[in-house]
C-alpha cells in the first residue's frame, strides 16, 4: 500500500534525481578542467550554468520537502538495483529502483537542464 501521495512521490523523486545529475555535471567539469580537450571554456562555462539552474531549483524543492516534512534516504545499493526509503508524515514507503532506470532519469534531467541554459 502506497502511503504518499503522488505529488509528494514526485517532489521527493525529482529532489532525488536532480541531485544525482548535479553529481554528475560536477563529476564532467573536474574531467574536463583536467583533461586534454584543447578549448575547454565554452564546455566548462554550459556545465557551471547548468549547475547553477540545477542548484537553484534543488533549492526550492528542499524547501517544499522540509515544508511537507518529506525526506528521503538510500538504504541499499547492489549492481542491479537501488533502495530508498521515503518518509513523510509518519509514514514510511521503500522504493526500488533499477539502476540503469536511474541513470535514464538522470540523463534526462542533465538535457532538460542543458535546454534550459539554450532557451
Amino acid at each position: 500500500m502506497r502511503s504518499l501521495g503522488s505529488e509528494e512521490l514526485e517532489l521527493a523523486t525529482r529532489y532525488l534525481f536532480l541531485s544525482m545529475a548535479l553529481v554528475v555535471l560536477k563529476q564532467d567539469r573536474q574531467y574536463i578542467e583536467t583533461g586534454q580537450f584543447k578549448i575547454k571554456d565554452h564546455y566548462l562555462d554550459l556545465l557551471n550554468k547548468m549547475e547553477q539552474l540545477g542548484r537553484q531549483e534543488r533549492k526550492k524543492l528542499r524547501y517544499e520537502m522540509t515544508q511537507q516534512k518529506l525526506h528521503v534516504i538510500e538504504t541499499s545499493r547492489n549492481d542491479s538495483f537501488t533502495s530508498f526509503l521515503f518518509l513523510a508524515h509518519g509514514y514510511e514507503e521503500k522504493r526500488n529502483y533499477f539502476n540503469p532506470a536511474i541513470r535514464k532519469k538522470v540523463e534526462r534531467i542533465l538535457f532538460e537542464l542543458m535546454h534550459r541554459v539554450y532557451s
